[in-house]
């Protein structure tokens, strides 16, 4: 007898900017309003929180936002191991697991990311005093495996991820001959999502194809409109049983099945492994994964109705169309080209809220939220009639995906 499923009820999120544009409240006040916003979305009160769960080395952990909020108990607290942006599904499906085996019964899952408070890796504050003043190059150890490995590349200029998955996108077009035209018309048809979502941060800044061919190159072949934004800003969504989803505020969101991982010897992925397989380095490190989630949820590719596909960079995405079947190898590039991302009448609209690239860099978490509004019919850009969308994380790093279902 199969165990009843986990469904998403609710989901905050705060107001999103460019990174250092949020004013003076903190990335930790951020996730204390986002949960909140969320919890009261479901129709709940902190009262029925029980459970807690982040990814990517979140910096405000559960215990101290259990005491703040006013939980009664923290039963569950929980953080993927899974890097940067490949644990946002993975911290929803830790969640389901949670409430799937009553180790918790309300769980929220939160990131919060203030880019302008803390900055990002390969920022031009590396290297500055603070007061902003260059100093000198010093050796310093690694306090994980990800820093001590980031540091054998970082002598040869791979200091940001543009460069790092500039790498396998290359490589990419290399062999199968995909195009930055190509990329640049995903950019842009996200771009014109974004332009009907209001929390969107560059929905009044419309694109064209010439504008994203006219873009600064930051690492070649990534042109400034092929890189993810960087954002303040924070989101949360609520994860509970089938049972008590059935008496809650909004139309609950099924999770169907969920997976993560990487392939043999895969590590960090091409930003710091020179170890992984040829056969690899041209995708997204994602396919055996995917295989597995088809597979869990008794789906197909054509099933899916609407996705939300993560997107720090245009060739990572190009290469999860590819690892999860929705082209072959090495036709992601003609797929984008088909207009099949469009939600004006293509085969797989995708990232309908405009995504990393175009609503805002929150590590993907975002991404959930709306594949719960496309599923409830809230979404700026509504696919009619939509029961399945498959959301996924980051690409060319360990990774997770979720499949979401209409109830």
């Amino acid at each position: 007898m199969s165990r009843p499923k986990a469904h998403i009820v609710g989901v905050g999120e705060s107001r999103y900017t460019r990174w250092g544009k949020i004013g003076d409240v903190t990335e930790h006040a951020l996730a204390c309003q986002v949960i909140k916003r969320a919890v009261a979305d479901a129709g709940l009160t902190m009262d029925d929180v029980d459970g807690l769960a982040s990814f990517s080395e979140d910096r405000n952990e559960a215990v101290f936002l259990a005491a703040e909020l006013g939980l009664p108990a923290l039963r569950f607290g929980n953080m993927v191991w899974m890097p940067g942006g490949g644990g946002g599904c993975a911290a929803i499906s830790n969640a389901a697991m949670a409430v799937e085996t009553g180790q918790a019964e309300v769980v929220v899952v939160y990131r919060s990311l203030c880019q302008g408070q803390f900055f990002r890796f390969g920022s031009g504050r590396m290297g500055l005093s603070p007061t902003g003043d260059p100093q000198p190059p010093t050796v310093q150890r690694a306090n994980s495996m990800t820093g001590a490995s980031v540091g054998f590349v970082m002598p040869y200029g791979l200091l940001t991820g543009a460069a790092a998955y500039s790498l396998p996108t290359r490589r990419h077009m290399h062999l199968y001959g995909t195009t930055s035209e190509q990329l640049g018309l995903l950019a842009v048809t996200f771009r014109e999502h974004a332009s009907r979502n209001p929390r969107a941060v560059m929905g009044d800044r419309p694109m064209t194809l010439a504008d994203h061919q006219a873009s600064p190159m930051i690492a070649d072949p990534h042109r400034l409109f092929d890189c993810c934004l960087e954002s303040d800003g924070a989101c949360a969504v609520v994860v509970t049983t089938q049972e008590r989803a059935r008496d809650l505020a909004k139309r609950p969101v099924e999770i169907l099945a969920s997976e993560q991982g990487a392939p043999k010897g895969y590590a960090f992925g091409p930003f710091a492994n020179a170890n992984i397989a040829d056969e690899l380095y041209a995708t997204g490190g994602g396919e055996e994964m995917a295989n597995r989630l088809w597979g869990k949820a008794g789906l197909r590719p054509g099933d899916v109705d609407v996705a939300q596909i993560y997107d720090h960079f245009t060739g990572c995405v190009l290469m999860q169309l590819e690892d999860y079947g929705f082209c072959e190898r090495g036709e992601g590039g003609p797929f984008i080209e088909s207009g099949a991302l469009s939600w004006h009448g293509g085969s797989l609209p995708t990232n309908t809220h405009g995504g990393s690239l175009s609503e805002a860099y929150i590590h993907g978490l975002n991404h959930v939220v709306e594949g719960v509004r496309s599923l409830r019919g809230e979404s700026t850009s509504p696919v009619e009639n939509a029961e399945v969308c498959l959301v996924t994380s980051a690409a060319c790093v360990p990774s997770s995906a979720i499949l979401l279902g209409r109830r």
